[in-house]
């Protein structure tokens, strides 16, 4: 699961790499919704290392998700 911060790769393609008000859902290729399909996808291959690696990946998008709430009403 702790390869899954991995998919934070994506941020060194964007200018600035870091923005603090940004929000990288759907800004960032591996942050959108057709990212999270494959993660979703991912979760259901038979092995431990896959399974594991998509629930990362899911987790990570959610408090990401909740990061871009909590900026908004702060």
């Amino acid at each position: 699961m702790v390869s899954s911060i991995l998919i934070d790769l994506d941020h060194l393609l964007a200018s600035p790499i870091f923005d603090p008000n940004r929000c990288s859902i759907g800004f960032h290729f591996l942050h959108s919704i057709w990212a999270m399909a494959v993660y979703s996808l991912m979760f259901f291959v038979p092995s431990w290392k896959w399974r594991a690696f998509a629930l990362g990946c899911i987790w990570h998008l959610l408090v990401d998700k909740i990061d871009c709430f909590l900026g908004t009403i702060l």
